[in-house]
């Protein structure tokens, strides 16, 4: 029988998050797959387990998945652990599990720590919706087209960024978004932890005349419905009735509910538009 892949959360910071069920199933492994063995080794020495280690990162993720795979199916048992947090989060780990699912291979995950999860509480932003974006692309144009996607996001975003890069982010969150409520968290559950709810606008004043430092997890307010409706109603003010009505014909309405739609978009009555329409 194939062996499990247990996708074992590791403290963010923290070392006391971490839980009994990881430390067991890491103690119990064959082999644990690492995202840096040079960061792991100390958490595993915290810990006294001696399960080996192999790595497992952004740049053997393919063909170290096989390897892994293949040891899976001949029974073995084996850990996946990335530097901190929830793997599968923002590193390669997606594509281990991806490969195990294709051959059928049993994976499990262990909750706890992540990153994103921890500064989304601490935000004080809505957390009924929210989408996480990770690292923005590194690539000029994947970066437009994601930035162009968030003008619209109504979701809380959360995202992360390296200290080099936190001015030029919040600049460019700045200009494609206008000023917005944004928390920024570093230093996640350790003795300097340090979560600053503030805007785009004051963040990024904020940050010219001081250097960064730490790893940084932004959240970011979406678009509010006021905001969005304001755009709407303006949009439709743009338009004659007539382009209004062949907007949603062309959707595939028909006649009666374009014009409901056009009514409620404009905020008359449906008679209103239906005399304008057979004047």
């Amino acid at each position: 029988m194939a062996g499990t892949l247990y996708l074992c959360a590791t403290p963010i910071g923290n070392l006391q998050d971490m839980t009994f069920r990881v430390v067991e199933t890491l103690r119990m492994a064959d082999i644990i797959a690492a995202e840096d063995t040079r960061n792991s080794i100390k958490l595993l020495n915290h810990f006294e387990i001696h399960t080996p280690m192999t790595s497992y990162h952004e740049y053997n993720k393919v063909e170290k998945a096989e390897q892994l795979v293949g040891m899976l199916l001949e029974g073995k048992q084996i850990a996946l652990i990335s530097d901190a947090g929830t793997p599968g989060i923002s590193d390669p780990g997606e594509v281990l599990v991806r490969m195990c699912q294709e051959n059928n291979v049993p994976v499990t995950s262990l909750p706890g720590p992540c990153a994103c999860i921890t500064a989304l509480t601490l935000s004080g932003l809505s957390s009924r919706r929210f989408c996480f974006e990770g690292f923005l692309p590194g690539d000029k144009k994947e970066r437009r087209l994601v930035l162009g996607e968030l003008q619209q996001e109504s979701r809380t975003m959360i995202l992360y960024e390296a200290p080099h890069h936190l001015v030029g982010t919040l600049d460019e969150l700045l200009q494609n978004l206008g000023d917005r409520q944004i928390t920024l968290c570093r230093e996640l559950t350790k003795k300097f932890e340090t979560v600053m709810p503030t805007t785009l606008c004051h963040a990024l004043e904020y940050f010219k005349t001081r250097d960064p430092r730490g790893e940084y997890v932004l959240v970011v307010e979406g678009k509010s419905f006021q905001e969005q409706r304001r755009e709407e109603i303006q949009s439709w003010e743009s338009m004659t009735i007539e382009e209004h009505m062949a907007y949603y014909e062309e959707m595939g309405m028909d006649g009666k509910t374009a014009m409901k739609q056009v009514a409620r978009d404009r905020g008359v009555g449906k008679r209103e538009i239906y005399a304008y329409l057979n004047k």
